[in-house]
């Protein structure tokens, strides 16, 4: 197995584990968001097909829900703004 396929493992592991978005795994490991999704999206279905299918239910749960988080991010924001 090469490093890129350990890397990408390690990445959907990683994501699954804490239901963290590509964003988050990016920030833990020191990579761009773009490597990540990359690596997720496209690598791991030609290294671990079963794997990719749980990632890309991640994927589209976290799409489905970012409105919500930026949202909150924004409420946080100007809340403490205002102290």
């Amino acid at each position: 197995m090469s490093n890129v396929d350990s890397r990408v493992l390690h990445e959907a592991k990683l994501m699954l584990d804490g239901k963290r978005t590509v964003r988050e795994v990016a920030r833990l490991i020191g990579f761009s968001k773009s490597t990540v999704h990359n690596d997720v999206a496209i690598r791991l279905k030609q290294i671990d097909y079963d794997l990719y299918l749980e990632i890309k239910e991640l994927l589209e749960f976290n799409k489905k829900i970012r409105h919500i988080r930026g949202g909150e991010a924004t409420k946080k924001k100007y809340q403490l703004k205002l102290r």
